[in-house]
């Protein structure tokens, strides 16, 4: 039995930054707190890079590159099934974790692990599929030849609301592909990634391939590294806002950009849905991750021949829910991540019913600790809602109704976004054509759920370039070559 990589009860959190293999304090000596979001304690302080980190991170990244890159694809698929293996091993200690410094529930947060460690076992599959092509120029005669090569030093940086599938999602598909890593995991929660460091070591991942950055600045340590001739990628996933920012950055150096961006997810359920399934697939696509997700249903369209029993089920769905602690086992809702989050999901109910939504259940945080917000159903929220425009973020239900099959798919595609929507139709011709009009790069048919190693994850419009999973995932961090020849 393999030793598990960390015990939450018997041993202190990893907490320094991790740079070529080493555990380092930070060339500035300066450390931030990391809070439990249930009980707003803080769990430990951590280390908080300055750009002489960042500088020393690149160096090891670089010195890691050579080798790794030249290694033949099998050995670092073994290195990447071998991370898989102690991932699963240890589930129930990184869904711990992540409970603690996330705050989501612990049926969430084992969720999340499992499917953080699957990113390891994809990916140690893609790392021998680096297909090229040979084939025979039609007009000139030259043999074309095609192969994919790794591309460099990528930057990763992750946003908080999955600690450690956000950063699997990268680094798996890096490392396969040949290239080194340097992570800036998200200030709230950067213990689980750092957490997963030794499981990395004891894998065989080489020193200097996977580097740490936590980091209270950000902006900075992230610029200065895109500024650097060494790095030649930059996946990033976050808002849109900031987004839009590491774009201009990347643009200086002409980075290949990978960036998975914000959504305004629509779930249209139509009036020959099973309404039951409609229910369970709203439940799933609106509460995983108690909302904080960019995949979230945010916008409900219900047909109005069947909005008041499918409200009616959705809101018996939420009400059955329990919030409190994650790591008490018989919560399914816990703390959103931090006050600023719990807040701005107050806000938008308040403004929502203040303009004529009215609430079915939930609609107010509860006094006393923690970042808490119940699950809230509303109906007859109107268009110009806040939340109708903007990412909820939270346990929120926000349901409108329909009559017109044109004027649902206009709804649905007015917005920046394009990340993902949701389709409920017992008619499957109508929902396959109202997929293909859909603007998103991902649609739920008759499902509440589309994340899958396996699968090509991004949006269209203002939520990403590039994608994340499946085959297309590796080839982010590779660059095409075409040779010509004659023979």
């Amino acid at each position: 039995m393999n030793k598990p990589a960390l015990n939450i009860d018997a041993q202190q959190f990893l907490s320094d930054l991790y740079i070529n293999g080493d555990w380092r304090p930070g060339a500035g000596g300066e450390r931030f707190n990391v809070l439990n979001p249930a009980t707003e304690e803080v769990l430990t302080s951590v280390a908080s890079a300055e750009i002489a980190d960042a500088d020393a991170a690149l160096d090891a990244a670089e010195a890691a590159f050579a080798d790794w890159s030249a290694r033949k694809p099998r050995e670092r698929s073994e290195i990447l099934r071998k991370c898989f293996e102690l991932m699963t091993a240890r589930l129930d200690d990184f869904a711990k974790l992540i409970t603690l410094e996330n705050g989501k529930a612990g049926n969430d947060a084992r969720g999340e692990a499992a499917y953080s460690a699957e990113f390891f076992r994809w990916f140690a599959e893609e790392a021998v599929r680096a297909d090229g092509l040979i084939t025979h120029a039609p007009a000139s005669g030259a043999r074309i030849i095609v192969q994919h090569k790794p591309a460099g030093i990528a930057v990763l940086v992750t946003p908080w609301n999955y600690p450690a599938a956000m950063g699997t999602r990268k680094i798996a598909p890096a490392l396969a592909a040949g290239c080194p890593v340097i992570i800036k995991p998200a200030s709230e929660t950067p213990l689980t990634m750092l957490a997963l460091m030794p499981l990395l070591e004891e894998a065989g991942v080489p020193k200097g391939l996977v580097n740490v950055l936590p980091s209270k600045k950000t902006g900075a340590l992230v610029d200065h590294m895109l500024h650097d001739p060494r790095v030649r990628v930059v996946s990033f996933t976050g808002s849109t806002q900031v987004g839009r920012k590491l774009l201009h950055s990347a643009a200086d150096t002409v980075l290949k950009p990978a960036m998975e961006l914000g959504g305004n997810a629509p779930l249209i359920v139509f009036e020959d849905a099973d309404i039951d399934l409609a229910v369970e697939g709203a439940m799933l696509a609106k509460m995983r991750n108690l909302g904080s997700a960019c995949t979230a249903a945010n916008r409900i369209y219900v047909h109005e021949a069947v909005a008041d029993t499918f409200a009616d089920k959705m809101t018996a769905a939420m009400a059955a829910l329990k919030t409190g602690n994650g790591l008490d086992p018989d919560v399914d809702v816990g703390a959103l991540v931090n006050a600023d989050t719990r807040d701005k999901v107050a806000a938008f109910v308040d403004d929502a019913v203040q303009k004529g939504a009215k609430v079915l259940l939930g609609g107010k945080a509860p006094g006393g600790t923690g970042f808490f917000y119940p699950p809230t159903v509303m109906t007859d929220v109107p268009e110009n809602a806040d939340c109708v425009h903007d990412e909820i973020f939270g346990p929120v239900a926000a349901i409108q109704t329909f009559t017109d099959q044109e004027d649902v798919i206009r709804r649905a595609n007015d917005t920046e976004y394009g990340l993902v929507a949701y389709v409920f139709s017992g008619d499957m011709k109508r929902a396959m054509q109202v997929c293909e009009r859909l603007d998103y790069g991902m649609v739920g048919l008759n499902r509440g759920l589309v994340s899958d190693p396996a699968a090509p994850f991004g949006g269209t419009k203002q939520s990403g370039l590039g994608r994340e999973g499946g085959h297309e995932g590796m080839l982010e961090f590779m660059e095409t070559q075409y040779i010509s020849a004659s023979w």
